[in-house]
């Protein structure tokens, strides 16, 4: 049999064993990188695979270009919103964390393996960053969702954090081989690394955005592998200008995210797809590496500095990392917990046999080893604990049908799904009686598995889904009718200085009760005739407006009678 032959077939069979090895790993609540690993392990030359592969320039390359995939597909996920809410300390731990991890972790290692200093914090430095990727695959096995500000701070920091402990080692490895000192010039690399890579990423992605909306492809099959060229553009740019490619291309996938692009809807799925395939072929690989013999040498010393970086390491700089923060001391302990070692550590574990250094075996077997133990030791328990510390929260169900907007031209209108809570403001309303603004659709309605053709004399009730069009000006407004009345009460970041367009026929009552406001009148009377009332004796004309409590009213249609025929709505945001 040809080579490229066997080299597809065996291919196909170890993808095929990864896709269902990662069912098995839902159901242990597993993290799925172990079983990926240990499928590679297995098929490795010690296994009973018999593959005999010792390639570390081939998996350095595989690795990189799996993890800027990965970190691109992150970034796109990432939204403006969870930027604003916890850029700062998940940027504190990508940053300071990661450092007081590899300091600490360092010095434990250089006295556990009796290696010099230098060596040791370049081990430190290798197991820094955490992988918040297969800690959500694990909550979300376990049946557990964590609070959205925790979520938030891990899905930034995982980002984040990989670019400083790629500094971190490759400045170690400089100083080490004796090309660079400690001192300016480290400084001088870090300065360059995330200066460089900050400038691209960003360029890249907006200069990604500029072109999409201007050019018009011929099939729109292309606009996912528009981004993906982008993407990789961005990692590129920033790695020849001597910046921190990992950086770059995360922040071009979060330009690209966070931008209305014709087939923004068909980019995310497809990158979804693409990064579990990197995560697959990466960690097979990985494992393909490792030897199972030299592991079991590694056991007493890996656990020893396994245990220092899961109970000192991470615990500590966390602890001097966010303490500022206003997490709560079980919050900390959790984000605590959750150092979840990932491919980072075994990726750069390649770069001291690369660079020949005389200690790199037994540091890639000791870093491989720790990985493991973090994996299974936290991965396993991450449900449990996310439960015994009160920060998990019930994980809504997924919509069981979905509806799209398909155009090659970008169009101004967004399709939502809405889970009804039983506090929702909605909840329990007819159709017609829910105060939407103009050029609002409820389009569909699941309830129980069942789809429901909305009719004005429909009912929402609890566990539905709600499928709305929209227009994304109005978004925030039917947010508000949608979302949890206690979420309302606690949202202080909401804008409303925007206006949104109403029915003038909405009644005062329909009103208060989905807006939680008070307009002081008679509940069967309409907008219309109470602005009238207010404006007395003063004709309605269009721009006249009232303004009452929190919210201001304003005439923008009249009929040919001079009578009210639509109005806009301004919620005024409270000092």
């Amino acid at each position: 049999m040809p080579l490229i032959d066997s080299f597809v077939f065996v291919t196909s069979i170890l993808l095929l064993l990864g896709i269902v090895s990662s069912k098995f790993s839902a159901r242990l609540g597993m993290p799925v990188l172990v079983l990926f690993l240990a499928l590679g392990m297995l098929a490795g030359s010690e296994g009973i695979g018999g593959i005999d592969f010792e390639d570390y320039k081939i998996t350095y390359a595989i690795g990189t270009v799996a993890l800027a995939i990965i970190l691109f597909d992150g970034g796109l996920s990432t939204s403006m919103k969870t930027l604003q809410q916890s850029w700062l300390p998940a940027g504190s731990l990508a940053t300071i964390g990661v450092l007081i991890t590899a300091v600490i972790t360092g010095l434990a290692a250089a006295w556990i393996l009796h290696l010099p200093i230098l060596q040791g914090l370049l081990l430190g430095s290798i197991v820094g960053s955490t992988d918040a990727a297969a800690v959500f695959s694990v909550l979300r096995a376990g049946g557990v969702h964590i609070r959205p500000r925790l979520a938030n701070t891990l899905e930034i920091e995982s980002g984040a954090n990989d670019p400083m402990a790629i500094f971190l080692t490759i400045g170690l490895l400089e100083v080490v081989t004796g090309k660079m000192s400690l001192g300016f010039e480290l400084l001088g690399l870090f300065v360059s690394q995330m200066g460089i890579g900050l400038a691209a990423g960003l360029l890249t992605g907006w200069a990604a955005v500029g072109i999409t909306r201007k050019i018009n492809l011929a099939s729109s099959a292309l606009y996912p592998i528009l981004a993906s060229a982008f993407g990789m553009l961005s990692f590129g740019l920033a790695a020849i200008c001597g910046g921190s490619g990992f950086l770059s291309v995360y922040l071009t996938g979060i330009v690209i995210g966070n931008h209305r692009l014709v087939q923004l809807r068909n980019v995310i799925p497809f990158h979804n797809a693409v990064a579990w395939l990197a995560q697959i072929v990466m960690f097979i690989v990985l494992g393909l590496l490792s030897f199972p013999s030299r592991l079991l040498a590694v056991v007493t010393p890996g656990l020893a500095i396994a245990a220092i970086l899961i109970f000192v390491s991470r615990p500590v700089a966390v602890l001097l990392s966010v303490w500022w923060g206003k997490f709560t001391g079980k919050e900390l302990v959790f984000l605590s917990w959750v150092g979840l070692k990932g491919a980072m550590p075994i990726t750069l574990a390649t770069f001291p046999l690369m660079a020949g250094i005389a200690e790199a075996d037994e540091i890639f077997d000791v870093v491989f080893f720790v990985v493991l133990v973090s994996a299974v030791l936290q991965g396993w328990s991450l449900p449990w604990i996310a439960r015994r510390l009160g920060v998990a929260i019930p994980l809504r169900p997924k919509p069981p049908v979905t509806l799209e907007l398909s155009s090659l031209q970008e169009v101004e209108g967004d399709i939502v799904d809405y889970f009804v809570d039983r506090d929702c403001r909605a909840s329990g309303k007819l159709i017609r009686d829910l105060a939407l603004p103009e050029n609002v659709v409820v389009a569909l309605i699941v309830h129980e598995q069942q789809i429901k053709l909305p009719q004005g004399s429909t009912r929402i009730e609890p566990g539905d889904h709600v499928i709305v069009v929209l227009r994304p000006s109005v978004r925030k407004l039917v947010d508000r009718l949608f979302c949890r009345s206690t979420d309302v009460a606690t949202d202080s970041s909401q804008e409303f200085l925007v206006e949104f367009p109403i029915r003038a026929t909405v009644t005062i009552q329909e009103f208060e009760q989905l807006y939680d406001l008070h307009l002081s009148g008679p509940a069967e009377m309409t907008l219309a005739q109470w602005i009238k009332q207010r404006l007395a004796p003063t004709k309605p004309s269009l721009g006249k407006f009232v303004i009452h409590d929190l919210v201001s009213l304003r005439i923008t249609q009249l009929t040919e009678d001079g009578e009210i025929s639509q109005i806009a709505i301004c919620f005024i945001p409270i000092d």
